[in-house]
């Protein structure tokens, strides 16, 4: 599930933009990062922030800090500009993306005002580069009317099959020597 962007005119200037991991500590973050998540589609009102709070969509965050979870969050001149993280999801707890107990769930957000402009590429980018050490693969759930879309075709992720009206993508992730970590 997620929303990203495009490419930016701020892409090439590192220095304003900064990627660091996510702790238990930034809990608080992804909650509001998983409502960013949450596809509205244009025209359509947004829903109840506490939408979030919903068992369906509470697994992506409560209890952050496991032993498999991965995340990062990106800051764009010292402030949050959005988050990507990966969960794996098991058993009665499996989400939207699930293909397999071993693939974790990609959840990606950027806050609006940031979106369109290269980050989310980054983002998910320095994430997926830390994810090769530890996952052979990453799974993800989008409708098809999301933009984000465009972004995980780019980067390599396809289509696996569809979970209601959302499809299903998997990204391989087969090791790097000398990959970037965060």
């Amino acid at each position: 599930m997620g929303q990203a962007g495009a490419r930016s005119p701020d892409e090439g200037n590192p220095g304003r933009l900064t990627i660091r991991l996510l702790t238990p500590a930034d809990e608080p973050l992804l909650w509001e990062m998983l409502y960013q998540a949450i596809h509205v589609p244009e025209g359509s009102p947004p829903p109840p922030r506490d939408i979030v709070h919903r068992p369906e969509l509470s697994r992506y965050v409560q209890g952050w800090g496991q032993q498999d979870d991965l995340g990062v969050a990106a800051l764009h001149e010292g402030e949050v500009a959005g988050a990507a993280w990966l969960r794996r999801l098991t058993g009665a707890l499996r989400g939207y993306g699930h293909v397999d107990d071993e693939t974790p769930e990609l959840s990606i957000a950027l806050l609006p005002q940031h979106r369109g402009r290269g980050l989310g590429t980054r983002l998910l980018s320095s994430l997926l580069d830390m994810a090769r050490s530890r996952y052979p693969a990453v799974s993800l759930s989008v409708a098809p009317d999301n933009p984000a879309i465009r972004l995980y075709r780019r980067l390599g992720f396809v289509d696996v099959g569809r979970n209601g009206t959302s499809l299903t993508m998997v990204l391989a992730l087969p090791a790097q020597r000398g990959s970037n970590q965060v």
